[in-house]
């Protein structure tokens, strides 16, 4: 059993603000094993990280490392890109809510840094061990809406590696990594809401999850690229497609080579497709041998 509730007497956060000391007096205590959750958009605040918002699309432009996926809509364009923190999200992170008219948030320069310092201030300050995660919110692919995810962490285990362990029925865990700093983000995000004035919570009950400040931060969850099977948007990966098709047909002195390679690039795609349902049926069936 663990418990989840939000921390009430935090005011306006501004450039300077020491942010430990405002939430150990607005916490007022906590027990060994809670982990405390905060909203990025005070972090960036009390670290100076507010520009103008007429200044937005540039510093959109300026934080992205690489463009995922673009669209077109009637209010402009919408960008999800690979941020300098190695985030895939929309708009690089630039946020334009709970910030004063006329502004926009960049996210923290290094928010597993951000939440060090509070998670080290806590802790002196409450002589126990605690766990602090650094949450934003996003939306994800095949998903509709958004949650919040854990973007900066200190003193907790961000990933429960249940490899080699079994389940209910003894069988090998081999791959599950249950992630469990994005999973309190999100639980934390159900009593702070976006609108109510109460950018931090409190997890009680899950001290196993709380480890020593030198645990690696949330940086840890971000996939590296030669694991990452959805590199691109789908619009984006079916125009490199097409290019890649007409360079092969053109190479081969094809006069069609763009029709060449698409139909080439489409007939390795169904055959890959083919092969990936063989091997699911082949697993299902060893399955229900068992």
């Amino acid at each position: 059993m663990f418990s989840v509730w939000a921390v009430e007497g935090i005011g306006e956060i501004v450039a300077g603000d020491d942010l430990a000391r405002l939430i150990g007096d607005a916490v007022g205590s906590l027990e060994e094993g809670d982990i405390v959750s905060v909203t990025s958009k005070i972090v960036s605040k009390a670290e100076g990280r507010t520009i103008a918002a007429a200044d937005r699309e540039n510093a959109i432009t300026a934080e992205t490392v690489r463009l995922v996926a673009s669209r077109t809509h009637p209010n402009g364009v919408t960008r999800i890109v690979e941020n300098r923190l190695g985030l895939v999200m929309a708009a690089a992170g630039v946020d334009g809510s709970n910030t004063p008219e006329g502004t926009v948030l960049l996210l923290p320069l290094d928010p597993d840094a951000s939440a060090h310092a509070i998670c080290r201030a806590l802790r002196e300050r409450f002589g126990v061990p605690v766990g602090v995660v650094i949450t934003d919110t996003l939306g994800r692919p095949w998903r509709d809406g958004q949650t919040d995810v854990a973007i900066g962490a200190a003193g907790l285990r961000v990933i429960d590696d249940l490899r080699g362990t079994t389940d209910a029925n003894g069988r090998p865990l081999n791959v599950t990594l249950p992630a469990v700093a994005d999973e309190l983000a999100g639980a934390t995000d159900l009593v702070k809401g976006k609108a109510d004035g109460l950018p931090v919570a409190v997890v009680r009950g899950l001290g196993r999850l709380v480890a020593d400040l030198d645990e690696p931060g949330a940086a840890r969850l971000i996939r590296p690229a030669e694991n990452d099977m959805f590199r691109l948007g789908s619009d984006e990966a079916h125009a490199e497609g097409h290019a890649d098709g007409h360079a092969e047909g053109h190479a081969a002195g094809r006069a069609d080579g763009y029709a060449a390679g698409l139909a080439a690039a489409r007939a390795e795609r169904a055959a890959g497709l083919a092969e990936a349902r063989a091997e699911r049926a082949e697993r299902f069936r060893g399955a229900a041998d068992h």
